[in-house]
């Protein structure tokens, strides 16, 4: 019979030692926990990563044991119920042989969890997304100082004590302050060899070279290994930075018609796209604009909180969109990104405005804009109007969304990534 001998520092489980490794391996388990993980956030909510929980059935490994060895006849009893090929149901309730044991005070070993660090979390949800090719490239030069190094100081903060540096900085003075008494020894140490060589070592002449040698030591020796005067301290200094920057409109109807199931989808859309903006831009900022007859700009906990009654006119809040485009956000300037959440209600006279709105103003200052239209069975009269746009613009897209679980598909269909011609 064969026997295995692991040597190995590590037990079982070994996967969980390499992070990387541990990541790809239970890949398809994190990817649920993250698409889960956005409900309770807000939109601009990046300072943490997620704990994600993994059932600790998934995590065992297959490894070598010792077997019962030789050969065994087994008998098992018959029945009237089953035959060759049955399979055995589960037991109700999720009883059955060979579960283990709760633990007296109800806690077990039920589920590894571990945290997904802001990157981390990001990567997986944007994984094999793009932003379309039309994005700008542009960097601009706004009021942002970045702290870079720029060189050495002789006096700074300990902490930003450079040790390689000041080292070098003391052996550059030790053999500067020393060059001399060296040479000067070297030569008396060279004329008392040749005074010894002739039988003069004795005389008074060497001795005067024996005390110059000794006192040429002592300086040298002198010299300190470091001083003060070596020490330099790394510096940085202010140095404006270019970066790219964007903008991201949020338009989302408020009218009688949007429920609150509504609104939590629109939320969740609009989170992930911001989300997915962040890995391109270091400055995004959020313009959140509701309406139902009346459009009005309104900060995040007003617009996703908020309710109104009446009808829906769709063109206010692409006219008001429009409006704060032109007065703070030049095109020429930024990237701007628009994502409009809406069940397709509105007003039938309107619909044709908001094409031509769109068509003619908004998709040329813009570098994409996107309409989901949330829990209509029916594509409403919105939906046909956007229809028209879409087939003139490629900085426009569309799709509808019926669930929770649409959200992510759908997404993911808006901003897939462009196979290269």
């Amino acid at each position: 019979m064969s026997q295995f001998v692991d040597r190995r520092l590590s037990g079982k489980n070994r996967s969980a030692v390499n992070r990387q490794r541990f990541l790809r391996r239970f890949k398809g388990q994190i990817r649920k926990a993250v698409s889960k993980a956005i409900a309770g956030r807000k939109v601009a909510d990046l300072e943490r990563g997620e704990s994600v929980s993994i059932p600790s059935k998934d995590m065992k490994e297959p490894f070598f044991h010792h077997g019962p060895g030789g050969r065994r006849s087994i008998v098992n009893p018959g029945n009237r119920e089953f035959v060759t090929g049955d399979r055995v149901d589960r037991p109700p309730g999720g009883q059955g042989g060979g579960g283990g044991q709760a633990s007296p005070d109800g806690e077990g070993m039920d589920e590894f969890t571990f945290e997904l660090t802001r990157e981390e979390f990001m990567d997986y949800f944007f994984e094999d997304l793009a932003l379309p090719d039309l994005v700008k490239k542009q960097l601009l030069a706004i009021p942002e100082v970045k702290k870079v190094r720029s060189g050495f100081v002789s006096q700074g903060n300990p902490s930003n004590l450079h040790v390689v540096r000041s080292m070098k900085q003391a052996i550059g003075r030790r053999l500067a302050m020393g060059a001399g008494p060296r040479e000067a020894l070297r030569e008396a140490e060279a004329a008392l060899a040749e005074l010894e060589a002739r039988g003069e070592g004795d005389g008074s002449e060497a001795e005067e070279l024996r005390e110059q040698i000794e006192a040429l030591k002592a300086r040298i020796a002198a010299v300190p290994f470091i001083d003060t005067w070596d020490l330099r301290y790394a510096n940085r200094s202010d140095q404006p930075q270019p970066t790219s920057r964007a903008v991201m409109f949020c338009l989302m109807d408020v009218s009688g018609s949007m429920d609150e199931s509504r609104k939590d989808i629109a939320k969740r859309f609009f989170m992930l796209l911001y989300l997915f903006l962040t890995r391109s831009y270091e400055h995004i900022d959020l313009v959140f604009i509701r309406h139902h007859t009346v459009a009005k700009e309104v900060d995040e906990e007003d617009f996703f909180n908020s309710r109104e009654t009446g009808g829906t006119v769709v063109s206010s809040a692409l006219d008001l969109m429009n409006e704060i485009i032109r007065e703070r956000y030049p095109s020429q300037g930024w990237n701007i990104y628009a994502a409009q959440a809406s069940d397709g209600d509105n007003w039938d006279d309107d619909s044709p405005y908001c094409r031509e709105l769109l068509v003619n103003q908004i998709l040329p200052l813009v570098q994409y804009y996107a309409y989901v239209e949330i829990a209509a069975r029916d594509p409403q009269g919105l939906w046909h109007a956007y229809e028209q746009v879409s087939a003139a613009s490629r900085r426009f897209a569309m799709q509808r969304i019926l669930t929770l679980e649409d959200i992510y598909p759908v997404f993911r269909e808006l901003f897939k990534r462009k196979a290269s011609a």
